[in-house]
């Protein structure tokens, strides 16, 4: 699905960015348990024109996008030189929400490569494909086109997901290392299998609040998002601003089938494949996904990982404790 434009590989860019149960039963289960309101409740051009500059020039002086072969174009920003690191966001957001970590290991002798999500900020606004597995696909295309080797893959939320469906999917080959924070791997679903999930009226009552009103969706979702919700939180509005600003960039067609994506998707058979060295990273106060469901998980089935957990943090931890994931980050990098 390609946008109508002169050229949209060499718009330039502008100066600034618009950028277990009882745990998520108290976030975006049972949102009025925090008594928030209850409405809560192809281009066809060759690939080394869609390139970024890896070099001297290299970073956000023209729009970096690449085409996958439904045709949607998928947005990156590549900074920085050295070893790859790529990052997958999470839900509503876009790879903004990766800025500390992107800058920080950009300072660090790192490239970071970071994309918005199909249907999810600059890229296309995809009708079809807002599921894992096309989301671990264009991943690969991601991957694939800008030719990394050895690459790190970071994901957090709905991003662990697509970085579990990736190695599944496509196997490890171009992955040297893997990184999950908060993510939603293996199931959030309540199922026979996992008793630990939630309930299906849990999502839907999140595709409800999306259709509904997604502009005050999004405002009340930052809350518990990063624990502002909790007693002595320092409270960023323009944290909270930027999340419904990335939000609010989503079509509401990915948001709305995002949300099955992330919620649905039982990942235990990728996350037994992963065969690289694996960091978990996860606040024990995540109200989005609960952490018994979900990292703990997440550490019994990949073999070998390293699991830390932070002591009361939330689920937007890249941003609320961004100095420690920036270290835990650059340890596991150099180990």
């Amino acid at each position: 699905m390609a946008r109508n434009r002169l050229d949209v590989h060499r718009l330039p860019v502008p100066s600034f960015d618009i950028s277990r149960r009882n745990v998520l039963f108290g976030g975006v289960a049972t949102l009025a348990a925090f008594g928030l309101p209850m409405r809560l409740l192809a281009d066809p051009t060759s690939p080394a024109s869609v390139l970024a500059p890896h070099g001297n020039n290299q970073g956000e002086s023209h729009i970096n996008m690449i085409t996958t072969k439904d045709g949607t174009e998928i947005y990156f920003k590549d900074w920085g030189t050295g070893r790859p690191v790529v990052f997958s966001h999470g839900w509503p957001l876009t790879a903004d929400a990766w800025d500390a970590q992107m800058l920080f290991l950009g300072e660090n002798g790192y490239r970071g490569i970071a994309h918005d999500r199909r249907g999810h900020g600059r890229s296309s606004q995809a009708w079809n494909g807002n599921e894992m597995d096309t989301y671990a696909d264009d991943l690969a295309t991601l991957i694939e086109t800008l030719d990394l080797k050895n690459a790190t893959l970071v994901g957090h939320s709905t991003g662990g997901g697509e970085v579990a469906r990736y190695i599944g999917r496509h196997g490890s080959q171009r992955v040297s290392k893997a990184v999950l924070i908060a993510s939603v791997p293996p199931l959030m679903l309540k199922t026979q299998n996992n008793p630990g999930g939630l309930p299906i009226s849990v999502f839907d009552q999140i595709r409800a609040g999306v259709v509904a009103d997604r502009s005050q969706f999004f405002k009340d979702l930052s809350t518990p998002f990063y624990g502002y919700n909790r007693p002595g939180a320092k409270i960023s509005q323009g944290v909270r601003d930027s999340f419904w600003l990335q939000g609010m960039q989503a079509s509401i067609k990915g948001a709305y089938d995002c949300i099955k994506a992330f919620s649905e998707t039982d990942q235990t058979e990728d996350l037994k494949q992963f065969d690289v060295p694996t960091l978990i990273l996860q606040g024990d106060d995540d109200q989005i996904v609960p952490f018994a469901d979900s990292g703990l998980l997440q550490s019994k089935l990949i073999k070998g990982a390293t699991l830390k957990v932070y002591p009361a943090a939330p689920h937007g931890m890249c941003t609320t404790h961004a100095d420690q994931v920036n270290a835990d980050l650059l340890a596991f990098l150099k180990s």
